[in-house]
């Protein structure tokens, strides 16, 4: 339908601010949100619930939607037997957890778009993914399923209600889970290693077959314990993940930034959406993996990442954007991928059969007849093979690539879902506000200083409370605990990036109000959704990473960092608990739980507290800096004060210059070395962690 056209259906989801529901607005299908309007219609007249989940950037969900939801049979037979309710799952987190376990349960596998079926009190009685419109592989069509699930309401009532409370008594048991025992110690994380490095690609890089994710989270671990133990054979997991990833078609060679995930083994060929939460954690991954071993390939990828971020993603009042979807022209991938004559048209044959011959160009292509670049012979490999210098080389193909990506500019872009999510946020403030001050990019740290201010601004309740979603200039829905939790992380690493005060003091502010919202003061860790949160049919806990940390895992880290930070040691403890639940778990599964893991690490390493004083205009302040900020230290906190201030941090009590110049003070658990003045020194006390003089400072 285009923009003149007037809809022939229009629906509530009309006056909803997400792209996903308004996308849906003029189906046929008689939409609600999810909200007491439709659980009271469905009580009302004892129907029983359709409930469709998915979100903006889902291939599978618009497919759905053409073949189903907008066909006027389909949405006749789910008017006439269902309240229908359409949920995105980026705003609603809550419901998509809740009713993707349910599903998961049923079916072995979840997936979206995701279709639930729900009683009138929105307990689950069955479910699944996607479904044709007809019979498929033993699939049956989406007609037939809501012509047999009215049937088995009207009909097998009892059965279905009896199949529902045993499904959401499973479902409700994670906030049963509680902590007990010891806190779990190194051979965990001893058990977790063995187990990545048998479930290693070794040809391709990653975990598993095919599709495959590229699990930042558990590439972060993997170095992590290459820093605890110096085991190569560990870094090597991560850094030949990063390097295949980076070289396949899953990261776009031309515009920056990852996709969303390779539907094959070897990172060939994505599902083409682009997702904010991945670019941030896939920064942070190739910026630490940059930091172990100074790879110029690691630093190409952020950097090209944050002029990506920056040019798509970020919005002018500040905010990051969700995601860009597959689809452009309604064609999955078609604004990504070339044929070799439009090459050709752009770069004349030389410099195309120089770029072809890079980045796997060829007549038959490697996608549906078009080619997705991805890189198969390197500058310096093309330099070898024609006696050619590689520097010039890399010249050729970077004009080229520059040359392309202009001109695809023109082309019709995908769709961009340009709500601000606070958890998404708070995970790229925290990429932008690292790389920011590691690489030099004042750009990307002012992106996360005004991303910080606008969430703080825009998405803050009259009591303090954050929002979880904004789009149009209404923020909606009360956050959950992985908002509090990624948004409080990204304030505290805005804080040990510009050391203004004002970022760690919001961080613990709204760390308090996490606390007293979501904890789980019997059994420990915390719920997903806080005590003024509306009623549903369970109230979990998450502590199994997915794309997205979980919110416990979060919080964890979190708390740790401010535990550090502040020295207040409750904040340890309450982490602690945490690790208690899950011990078993997370040795068994590291792939799941990648974040906690590194969390746990964190705890059960020595705790690095590097305190400066020095102002931060003055060059031998920013060189201390920049010595600290080029190693990977996964473990250290560093906080500053300029001469003369007062700090609140104890980390900083009694800090001085030393002789009128700039000085670091590399502590372990607040007890503290000499201070050091010069690069040398701080560099040896900081990385190698060997101490000569300690005193109690």
């Amino acid at each position: 339908m285009t923009s003149t056209e007037t809809p022939t259906h229009s629906n509530r989801l009309a006056d909803e601010t997400s792209p996903y529901l308004l996308q849906h607005a003029h189906n046929p299908v008689d939409w609600y949100p999810w909200g007491e309007e439709a659980l009271e219609r469905a009580r009302a007249e004892d129907r029983p619930i359709f409930l469709s989940i998915g979100y903006s950037a889902c291939h599978w969900c618009h497919v759905m939607e053409r073949e189903s939801f907008e066909n006027e049979q389909t949405a006749e037979l789910m008017n006439a037997n269902f309240v229908n309710v359409k949920v995105d799952r980026e705003e609603r987190p809550d419901l998509d957890a809740i009713y993707m376990d349910a599903v998961q349960a049923m079916t072995g596998s979840g997936g979206w778009p995701m279709s639930v079926f729900l009683t009138p009190a929105g307990k689950p009685f069955y479910g699944g993914t996607y479904f044709p419109p007809q019979p498929r592989y033993g699939i049956p069509s989406f007609p037939q399923l809501l012509l047999a699930v009215a049937d088995a309401y009207k009909n097998r009532r009892g059965d279905l209600e009896e199949q529902a409370q045993r499904l959401t008594e499973a479902i409700g048991r994670t906030g049963s889970l509680s902590a007990s025992g010891d806190a779990p110690g190194e051979e965990v994380l001893s058990e977790a290693t063995a187990r990545l490095l048998q479930y290693f690609d070794e040809q391709y890089g990653g975990f598993g077959d095919q599709p495959k994710f590229p699990q930042p989270m558990t590439l972060e671990f993997a170095m992590s314990q290459y820093r605890r133990g110096g085991d190569a054979d560990v870094l090597h997991i991560a850094e030949h993940t990063l390097e295949q990833m980076a070289a396949g078609g899953i990261y776009d060679h031309l515009g920056g930034g990852f996709h969303r995930y390779s539907v094959d083994r070897i990172w060939l060929v994505p599902h083409f959406e682009k997702m904010l939460y991945d670019n941030a954690q896939l920064l942070r991954a190739y910026l630490h993996a940059w930091q172990i071993d100074r790879r110029p390939e690691y630093r190409q990828v952020v950097e090209e990442t944050v002029d990506y971020v920056l040019r798509e993603m970020t919005a002018p009042e500040g905010g990051f954007y969700s995601a860009q979807d597959a689809d452009s022209e309604g064609e999955e991938g078609k604004f990504f991928v070339w044929t070799k004559e439009e090459i050709e048209a752009v770069l004349g044959k030389e410099e195309a059969d120089l770029l072809g011959g890079a980045y796997g160009v060829t007549p038959a292509g490697n996608f549906e007849g078009k080619t997705i670049l991805n890189v198969k012979r390197t500058a310096a490999e093309i330099a070898e093979q024609t006696g050619a210098e590689a520097e010039a080389i890399a010249g050729r193909l970077a004009a080229a690539k520059q040359k392309l990506f202009l001109t695809r500019e023109k082309r019709v872009k995908p769709e961009r879902d340009d709500k601000v999510l606070t958890e998404w946020n708070g995970l790229m403030i925290h990429a932008m506000a690292d790389v920011g001050v590691v690489f030099g990019r004042a750009d990307a740290l002012e992106a996360a200083r005004a991303a910080a201010s606008f969430i703080l601004a825009e998405m803050s309740q009259e009591n303090g409370f954050l929002f979880r979603s904004y789009k149009d200039g209404r923020a909606r829905f009360n956050a959950y605990l992985e908002d509090y939790a990624a948004f409080g992380r990204g304030l505290v690493a805005l804080y040990e990036s510009t050391f203004e005060l004002r970022w760690l003091a919001e961080a613990v502010r709204l760390t308090q109000i996490m606390q007293g919202q979501f904890a789980d003061e019997a059994g420990g860790g915390f719920f997903q959704t806080g005590i003024a949160h509306e009623e549903l049919v369970v109230r979990r806990k998450d502590f199994i990473d997915n794309a997205i940390p979980s919110g416990n895992s979060m919080a964890a880290e979190l708390l740790l960092r401010l535990a550090k930070l502040t020295g207040n040691d409750a904040y340890r403890s309450e982490a602690t608990r945490i690790f208690q639940i899950m011990a078993s778990a997370m040795a068994q599964q590291p792939t799941g739980f990648g974040r906690l893991l590194s969390a746990l690490d964190d705890l059960l390493s020595p705790s690095q507290e590097i305190a400066m004083v020095g102002e931060l205009a003055d060059l031998r302040t920013q060189l201390l800096l920049q010595e600290v900020r080029r190693h990977y230290l996964p473990h250290s906190v560093l906080a500053l004060k300029e001469p003369g201030e007062e700090s609140p941090l104890p980390l900083l009590e009694g800090r001085s210059l030393v002789e009128g110049q700039p000085a670091a003070y590399v502590c372990e658990n607040y007890a503290c070395r000499l201070p050091v003045t010069s690069i040398e020194a701080l560099r040896t006390a900081v990385v190698s962690g060997q101490w000569s003089v300690v005193s109690s400072q």
